[in-house]
Order: C-alpha cells, then structure tokens, then sequence
C-alpha cells in the first residue's frame, strides 16, 4: 500500500457502491470495510484520520443498529478519527444521534461525489490542525522549561502553566517535595517574564541561621551590629527590577514571616538598623516540600502570608509518580555525565533500568543524578549495570484497583517502552510489538511528546 496517500476508511456493504467509492476518492488510499469485524480490523491496522460509515448495514441493512455500534466502538479505540455517518434521505434523527455519539459530520445518500470529497477533504485537514497542534503544545511546553526532562503528562501540563503565568506579575508557589525540580520552574518563570533582563535572586531559608537570615533578606546598615563594617543590601533588594525566589519558605521564622507579609503588602523594606523605607520592584515566587496548611493549624506559619504567597500553586509530582520519567532522565545523565568524565557514550543495561524503574526516588530527581554520577565513574566497560547503582531491593508500589489499571496500562507501557528505548521510536514500537504508525497514534492519542 502505497505511503504517499492519506488513508481513507470506508465502511459499506453494497459491492456496487465500493467500486464506485474507490473511483471517486482515488486521492487516498481508500480501504473498505463491511462489517463490524472488518471494520475494526481496518481500524486497528490503518489507524486512519478520516472515516465514513454507511449506518444501515448487515445483518439488518434496514437499521442503523450495527452502523450505530461500529461508531460507539471507533470513538472508544480511536475517538481521534473523523467520522462521516452516511445516512438515507430525511432521516434528521439518526443524523443527529450519530453526531452526539461524536461522528465528525453527516451526509445523505444517495450523495454526489464531489460533494462528499468536500466533506472528507475539510475533515483530513482538521484531523491534520489537530495533530499539528498537538504537537506544537508538546514542543512549546518543553521549550518553556529549560532543563526539564519529561513526557509526563502532569509535568508537560505544569509547563504549559509556566508559560501561561511567566509574563505576568503574579506570586507563585511551587509545592513538591524535595528535588523534583522546584527552581527549574521558578527559573522558567523569571525566563519567560518581561523581567528576564534583571537579575534571579535564589535565597534558600532552610540553609541560612535564623539569627542571620534577617540580614540577609533585607539587608543592613553600617554598624547594625558587630562585624557591620558597611551598609549591604540584601536579596531583596538586590532582586530590584528582576525576580526573587525565596526556597522553602515553610521554613522562615515566624519573627520574620510578619516582616515579609509587610513587604509583600507595601513593597517596601527597611534593611537592620535602618530607618528609612526603601521602595523594591520583585516578582516573588516561592517553593517548599512542606504543607503549609498544616503549618498553618500548628501556629508555624501565618494564614495572612500563606495567602499573600498563593495567588496561584503549583504542585511538582513526585518522581515515583511520573511513569517512565526515571528511566528516560537516568539516559540524559548517562550521556551528561560520561561526556564530562571523558567516558565516551556509557549505556544503562537492561538490570540497570529494570532497578531504576522499581526504585522509589525518595530523593527524586537528585537522588538519581547522584546515583548514575556514582555509577559512571565506577562501571566498568560502557555499560552501567544494577550493581553499579548500588539501589536497594524495593517492592513496586501496590495495585489498588482494575479500573485504574485498565486506565493507566496503556499509557504506561508507552512511557516505560520509550524510556528504556531512549526515545526512539523505532525500537519502542518492536518493543511493544506494534507498528511505528500505530506508537505515534498511541503518543498522540495520550498526549505524550513524540520522540525521534
């Protein structure tokens, strides 16, 4: 069958009508069906953009109840494919059934030629838009978080986010645990904004005492306290113009929690020792692994900035919940880490990635870099081995019910076939014994970002 030409489904019994319908649409590759078996199974193996779909077939030509059925089962397989439901003269009602059953269009037969390849070329152009489209999303959300590796859909969707929230001037809290790639958003954020000129100022509060922390925020004057030789600013103030990223702010005291309230609210600050109210242009953005409304309810953080900080929250996944994401982000470092220590192109053998997809991450995407660092500098030959990980033995997570797993198999043989393949497509479609075609419907359809 020749790939140059669009495929176009025809589902019709009348042998008359088929010879006709292949010598009207000869711009496609026109493949027909006449029954419900054949009709899936032309489904499944063309995966075509465009069908129609005679509703009166056997065994009982005089209804549409097999018609009926053949588009009930298309828009579950494969809701993607435009259906054309051919439908007698004057019969409105079926009309409208097959197009709240989510057939693209209707036509009346007997219908002229032309006519209907109007139809069938305008559906072929929006089943293109579509995947273009489609596409276009997964390439934008990539490129909007430099440094993100992932076909997650959540992940993608939290790029999409960013790009969405970068030019404005909203405070953004990014809640996730630790290492699961909080600054890379907050970094996106400051990137994409109309600020991207000025400077990103990264402060973590967990890491500084608090008895300097003050200080350190807001500055201080000359002789504030001993070993105060001159006047410094603060991040605050050196964020002026650009963005301020202030990590694990669970954890600010609770002394300093009123001061920044006041900041947020006023927009000034007042470094130590100071008396004069100093005027700070930042966009803030937050992150913490903490609940903060816990915090809240235990009288560690105050409810007033806890919403000053929220106007909008992201949640970052775990790694362990990104399915796929551990394999693919331990090939990136493979290749990163084997360039840097002139190992040339070092490979995650099977037991290695049979390890790293069982492992929980509790450390997420940190806890992996470090161990495939570790691991290259110690394998030995060009191939990484579990050993070399050095993860230990963990019992995958438990399957809590059937419908989710009927929900997430798919998907989630996708991702991990394209994970341990690193992204190709060619070898993780012999993978999952299905064709090239059918893997890149099977992305497209799941929304997951095509691969080479």
């Amino acid at each position: 069958m020749s790939s140059t030409r669009p495929i176009l489904l025809m589902v019709e019994d009348d042998l008359g009508l088929q010879k006709q319908l292949r010598w009207s649409f000869d711009a496609y590759e026109v493949v027909i069906a006449e029954d419900f078996d054949s009709a899936m199974a032309a489904l499944r193996r063309h995966e075509p953009a465009v069908m129609t779909l005679d509703l009166g077939l056997p065994p009982n030509p005089d209804s549409t109840d097999e018609g009926f059925r053949i588009l009930s089962a298309v828009m579950a397989l494969r809701p993607s494919t435009k259906v054309i439901a051919l439908t007698g003269q004057h019969d409105r009602a079926n009309a409208l059934r097959a197009i709240e059953l989510g057939a693209y269009d209707f036509f009346a037969k007997p219908f002229e030629p032309d006519v209907l390849g109007l139809v069938i070329s305008r559906a072929f152009r929006l089943a293109e838009l579509e995947s273009e489209n489609q596409r276009l999303k997964q390439m934008s959300a990539e490129e909007s978080i430099p440094g993100l590796i992932s076909r997650d859909p959540s992940m993608l969707k939290l790029a999409r986010q960013v790009e969405r929230l970068a030019p404005t001037q909203a405070t953004v809290l990014l809640h996730g645990e630790s290492g699961t790639g909080k600054e890379i958003f907050a970094r996106a954020l400051h990137s994409g904004s109309p600020r991207k000129t000025k400077r990103f100022v990264a402060i973590n509060c967990a890491a500084i005492p608090d008895a300097l922390l003050e200080s350190e925020l807001f500055g201080y004057e000359k002789g504030a306290f001993t070993g105060a030789v001159r006047t410094t600013p603060g991040k605050v103030e050196t964020a002026d113009g650009g963005t301020l990223f202030l990590d694990e702010i669970g954890d600010l005291p609770m002394t300093l929690q009123a001061k920044l309230l006041r900041f947020l609210q006023e927009r000034v600050i007042e470094r130590v020792g100071g008396r004069q109210e100093i005027p700070v242009d930042v966009r803030v953005v937050c992150a913490t692994h903490r609940n903060l409304k816990d915090r809240i309810e235990a009288g560690e953080f105050r409810e007033d900035l806890y919403y000053r900080l929220s106007e909008m929250v992201l949640a970052l996944p775990p790694l362990r919940a990104r399915a796929g994401d551990a394999e693919l982000i331990a090939h990136a470092f493979a290749q990163r880490f084997s360039e840097a220590n002139g190992r040339g192109r070092i490979r995650l053998r099977e037991d290695a990635l049979q390890a790293i997809a069982k492992h929980p991450w509790p450390g997420n995407v940190r806890e992996l870099e470090n161990a495939i660092k570790r691991a290259v500098i110690m394998a030995d030959g060009d191939g990484i081995s579990a050993d070399d990980l050095g993860l230990t033995e963990s019992a995958e997570a438990p399957i809590l019910t059937l419908r989710e797993v009927r929900e997430d198999a798919e998907r989630l043989a996708i991702l991990k076939a394209m994970a341990r393949t690193d992204d190709n497509v060619v070898h993780a479609a012999e993978m999952l014994g299905i064709s090239r075609p059918t893997l890149y419907d099977l992305l497209s359809r799941h929304g997951l970002r095509t691969g080479t």
